[in-house]
């Protein structure tokens, strides 16, 4: 797509969003709490599905398992943060940095790798039939979800943030949680890293040809399907990563809390368009705002907020704001 006709309609959404909002919050600092905690909650969200974005999108799987890899994420970071008490405990923000960074790593590792083995044992055998995809996957996340109550127990496990991202700072009279704007960087560093691989990449190019013409691009000696099971595998560790964050964010862990996002994902990649990363930032950022705005405003209908979002969305444009071509 050329700059001449990119559709620049969806970028407005967001901001149209935070403008209508702006008069009805009754202070402007108020709103610039709202807005920061809605972008942090939409950056979270983007990381999560940014996973199921790639593997949709790309492969043409419908992976309602996704779940599983978040959950498992977000415990295996409990545990490694729970080894560097002294560096989480700590009030200095770099000593807390390097316990959650390499927390994060652990958890992508991990994630990936289980990741690995459901795309080789679970999926495989179901390539391009998406009811058995959808029923197989659902059952693997089950599978997961035992197996994470096994090791880590069926309880609820408390993830404090480390001590220096407790908080937040004033900025006149709005308080920004310091947590939120460490979430948003880490949504911008993942946005832009896979819009520069899939964009600017030979790696990147292949994929892109491999979905419009697998036979082809195998003709002239690549190997899609080893690239298709990197793209699972990346897109399994995303959702590793996004647990870490989700799972600090609402700092408590149950083994469920993977299916329990996986509603907010599916709306974000319908929203988005079945497929586009673009589309699914647009998505979360949208649904983050949403969620945070009317849950100040009408706390009763906040459940509902995010489907009547998407309602409005697809009314709009039915294939989402940036579907992908031919699907």
């Amino acid at each position: 797509m050329t700059k001449i006709d990119f559709d620049w309609k969806p970028l407005l959404l967001a901001p149209v969003l935070a403008l209508v909002a702006l008069p009805l919050t009754g202070s402007f600092s108020t709103w610039l709490t709202l807005t920061v905690a809605g972008l942090a909650m939409g950056m979270i969200i983007f990381i999560i599905a940014s996973g199921l974005t790639l593997v949709f999108g790309l492969m043409d799987v419908l992976n309602f398992g996704h779940g599983v890899f978040i959950a498992l994420g977000a415990f295996v970071a409990s545990s490694v943060l729970g080894l560097m008490g002294d560096w989480t405990g700590s009030g200095e923000l770099w000593r807390n940095l390097v316990a959650v960074f390499p927390a994060m790593l652990v958890a992508m590792l991990v994630a990936g790798a289980v990741g690995l083995a459901f795309e080789r044992f679970i999926v495989r055998p179901v390539y391009g039939q998406h009811l058995k995809q959808i029923l197989i996957t659902m059952g693997g996340m089950i599978i997961g979800e035992e197996l994470i109550k096994v090791i880590w127990g069926p309880a609820q496990i408390p993830l404090p943030l480390p001590e220096a991202l407790r908080g937040s700072l004033l900025v006149g009279d709005a308080a920004i949680s310091k947590y939120r704007l460490l979430a948003v960087a880490v949504g911008v560093v993942v946005f832009g890293a896979l819009a520069w691989t899939l964009g600017r990449t030979k790696i990147g190019l292949l994929i892109r040809a491999g979905v419009q013409d697998r036979e082809m691009v195998e003709s002239l000696g690549y190997r899609i399907g080893r690239l298709f099971v990197g793209v699972f595998v990346v897109g399994s560790a995303l959702a590793g990563l996004g647990g870490v964050m989700w799972g600090l964010f609402q700092q408590n862990l149950v083994p469920q809390m993977g299916a329990q996002v996986n509603v907010l994902i599916f709306i974000v990649i319908i929203i988005g368009g079945l497929g586009s990363t673009g589309g699914a930032l647009i998505g979360a950022l949208l649904v983050g705002l949403m969620t945070n705005y009317i849950g100040f405003l009408l706390p009763t209908v906040t459940q509902f907020a995010s489907i009547l979002l998407m309602v409005a969305v697809l009314l709009w444009r039915p294939q989402g704001v940036y579907p992908v071509a031919n699907r």
